[in-house]
């Protein structure tokens, strides 16, 4: 399999949904973004995810030529309409006046709407991080699980994410899907011909299976239990309730190419630390934590990993299949 410098393929993906329709800047924000989840080692929102997209631009279900513009603002809070378009540019717009606000009022809170697939949801953390700011992510997606007790799909897979930068060090990152395993997970076993474990979806029938697909076209299963199923709702809540944003079961799937625009929402909260007990605090209790959790053999911090190897890809490259440059070359 060879191997693709990181600017390269990312330009390979920017023109790939020009062809299929994209404004170019959309293109690239969102080409970056797949190409840097595959980088991290997260190949169910990396480039598997590029016909999904393609084929939402060809049949309608996002706005190729759309731009995000800021609808309602106050001095700490801040709306932004994605504009049925891809949800990066968006969210690249909230972050980046976000940060701005949170370095003159403490915390800034910014909303998205008419938005679409947020992909690695800290993935739009990391210039909060860069900037020495600490943020919280949030977004729905389409249904997937029940409320609990329930038999019919009405919660998103609704992932949280968070950052919390370091001196010195990469920041401490904390991702994670509030069903058993992200959706997209399913989408790459069915694509491989894989089997996925019981206990991570039930079929249209509402029985346990070893089938992606059937997975897929059933429902995921929240982690936690009852505790995960009651995150979904509050990540439902502050999604769409505050911002008027589509709720899950109000949204077709991201996995057929045809249905309706999506339009559901991210919301984000940016926190500088010197607005409360000062840079100076933050940074020696956040390392006393650290320094505790590390005492114990094995333990390893959230978001090492991904963010070295994608530091390793912007510098030596992604090994890419045969499979997926022919497809990018299509």
């Amino acid at each position: 399999m060879p191997v693709i410098a990181f600017e390269e393929l990312v330009s390979l993906a920017t023109d790939y949904l020009v062809r299929a329709g994209s404004g170019r800047e959309m293109a690239y924000s969102t080409a970056r973004a797949l190409v840097s989840a595959e980088a991290s080692g997260l190949p169910s929102h990396g480039l598997s995810r590029l016909s999904q997209y393609a084929d939402h631009l060809r049949h309608g279900r996002v706005d190729g030529q759309a731009r995000p513009i800021v609808r309602d603002e106050r001095p700490a809070a801040l709306l932004v309409d994605a504009a049925d378009g891809f949800a990066f540019p968006a969210c690249e717009l909230a972050i980046k006046t976000s940060i701005l606000r949170a370095r003159e009022f403490g915390v800034a809170w910014a909303g998205v709407f008419n938005s679409h697939h947020s992909g690695v949801l800290s993935g739009h953390l990391h210039d909060a991080g860069t900037a020495g700011m600490i943020g919280l992510a949030f977004s729905n997606s389409p249904a997937a699980m029940p409320a609990w007790n329930g038999r019919t799909p009405l919660f998103g897979t609704n992932p949280i994410a968070a950052i919390f930068p370091r001196r010195g060090q990469l920041p401490l990152v904390i991702d994670l899907s509030l069903s058993e395993v992200a959706r997209g997970r399913l989408l790459v076993a069915a694509r491989e011909g894989r089997s996925i474990p019981l206990g991570w979806a039930v079929d249209a029938d509402g029985q346990p299976t070893t089938d992606p697909q059937k997975g897929i076209e059933g429902m995921m299963l929240p982690t936690g239990g009852v505790k995960g199923a009651m995150l979904a709702l509050v990540v439902e809540l502050l999604c769409c309730a505050l911002t008027g944003a589509r709720f899950g079961f109000e949204a077709d799937s991201f996995f057929s190419a045809t249905g309706n625009r999506p339009r559901i929402g991210q919301a984000f909260l940016i926190i500088d630390p010197g607005a409360l007990g000062g840079d100076e605090l933050y940074h020696q209790r956040l390392e006393t934590l650290i320094t505790a959790m590390l005492a114990d053999e094995g333990v390893r911090l959230p978001g090492a990993g991904r963010l070295q190897l994608l530091h390793q890809a912007i510098e030596q490259g992604l090994t890419v299949t045969d499979a997926i440059l022919a497809e990018l070359a299509d």
